[in-house]
């Protein structure tokens, strides 16, 4: 595969077929964030999404892509939480049946949604690579159907869709900042975004623990890294070696790549609750925080997408109360 196989038409499919399954969520500005900036800034609000995170988009366009005989089989994934919820949400509408692969990493708050929504769960391991392991044994000796959480067509065309409605709410965006883990998020946005607006830069922004897609793209070839605990738990796990996707897109399409520490990524999530009014987990919070930590130059309209909500409320109140941020993470 090559990047140019996820098109702008591609994207535009994917539209039309998850239109009435998700949310057409708002962009709105920031008044404090635009001033720290000196320039609008504008907050893409997909943590508002039905799943309360963006995976919704491309877990509801790879479902509705299965053939009959698929559906039939069941599907199966490996996922930090966001995925797992999206599919088994998906899944659920359609009476099919998921499973759900994930490490011990994950928070509890995250398995128990899943689990409410009649997902099957399996704990695997310590990192993401473990979780995909089992994924791979399931697929091959029980015929499940696997929907990865990035590195899949109908995916990244999916989580793409977003991309429309940023460029659609701020046609002149200079700049979208867009959460980076294993890529689907990145590589979709991206390709719609400079499908529609060739001028307007997309960065990718991740945690400086185990950010396996910057590691990747600094190597120039899908590498392993090791998975630690994170603020940012859902931008955790690796791309796979055999990435298929998602490296050459991210490598193609994005400008640069901003890395964080939990002290930064923390100060985010503080900020969007005490000034914006926004809970959001750490991955939905780093757009924010490479703007406070002055990673960030802007020429123009500033989009940054709050990808997720699915946090931990206790850890959400000892942040919020700047208690043990690195204890937190650990």
């Amino acid at each position: 595969m090559t990047a140019s196989q996820i098109s702008l038409p591609d994207i535009r499919a994917a539209r039309e077929r998850i239109a009435d399954k998700i949310e057409r969520t708002p962009a709105v500005p920031s008044r404090s964030l635009s001033q720290h900036l000196d320039a609008p800034v504008y907050l893409k609000l997909e943590h508002r999404q039905t799943t309360g995170a963006f995976k919704l988009r491309g877990a509801s366009n790879a479902i509705a892509s299965l053939k009959d005989e698929e559906r039939a089989r069941g599907v199966v994934a490996a996922s930090t939480g966001n995925h797992g919820r999206a599919l088994a949400y998906a899944a659920q509408l359609q009476g099919i049946h998921a499973t759900i692969c994930m490490s011990r990493l994950v928070p509890q708050n995250k398995l128990d949604e899943i689990r409410r929504l009649g997902a099957e769960i399996r704990i695997v391991g310590n990192s993401q690579d473990d979780a995909q392991r089992e994924v791979e044994r399931l697929v091959a000796e029980d015929g499940l159907i696997m929907l990865p959480p990035f590195d899949h067509p109908a995916i990244v065309a999916g989580q793409g869709t977003l991309g429309l409605e940023i460029i659609e709410q701020v046609p002149d965006a200079a700049l979208v900042l867009v959460p980076l883990s294993g890529g689907g998020l990145a590589a979709g946005v991206a390709a719609a975004v400079k499908g529609v607006s060739p001028a307007t830069k997309v960065m990718g922004v991740s945690m400086a623990r185990g950010a396996a897609m910057k590691a990747s793209l600094d190597a120039g070839h899908p590498v392993l890294v090791e998975e630690l605990p994170t603020l940012a738990d859902s931008l955790g796990g690796g791309i796979g070696l055999d990435n298929r996707l998602t490296f050459s897109m991210c490598r193609d399409l994005l400008d640069d790549v901003i890395l964080l520490s939990e002290d930064e990524i923390a100060a985010g999530i503080r900020h969007a609750y005490e000034q914006e009014r926004e809970i959001v987990e750490g991955a939905g919070a780093v757009g924010i925080a490479a703007v406070l930590a002055g990673k960030v130059r802007a020429s123009g309209p500033t989009v940054l997408i709050l990808s997720g909500r699915n946090i931990d409320m206790a850890l959400h109140r000892k942040i919020i109360c700047g208690e043990a941020i690195a204890e937190s993470a650990a």
